[in-house]
């Protein structure tokens, strides 16, 4: 049965529930930094949009298909908030920025929304109107 499978793996060249090495993108050394500065730029542009009482963070790792993204934000009262995604990187091969500005833009504006969402899930019921 496992053979029917692509996690059974091909016998000699990859083991089972391992992919093979081809698959997985290898990065530059000038693309992790390009990486690293686009993703710094998400977090700061989200710093922007919110208060200081809101702790916004990124890292970026490596995952099975390749580096992995995360941008999250922490709200005084409620849950936190975070955005992952795998970047494409075969667009940012001579490119100046492997995160366009505009995803950036748009990474931020959702992150920062949802997070003051959920501040104001989290005070709804304790905090009275002043007018209506």
């Amino acid at each position: 049965m496992n053979g029917n499978t692509p996690y059974a793996g091909l016998p000699g060249e990859t083991g089972a529930g391992q992919r093979a090495a081809a698959d997985v993108p290898d990065l530059s050394s000038a693309q992790k930094r390009l990486l690293h500065r686009d993703v710094s730029r998400i977090a700061s542009r989200t710093r922007e949009f919110l208060p200081n009482e809101y702790v916004v963070d990124a890292d970026v790792s490596s995952g099975m298909t390749g580096p992995q993204v995360t941008v999250a934000v922490r709200p005084p009262v409620g849950h936190a908030v975070s955005a992952g995604f795998t970047p494409d990187l075969e667009d940012a091969v001579a490119a100046e920025e492997v995160i366009t500005a505009a995803e950036r833009d748009e990474v931020a504006r959702g992150l920062a929304a949802s997070a003051a969402l959920q501040v104001k899930q989290a005070v709804n019921d304790s905090v009275r109107p002043t007018g209506k």
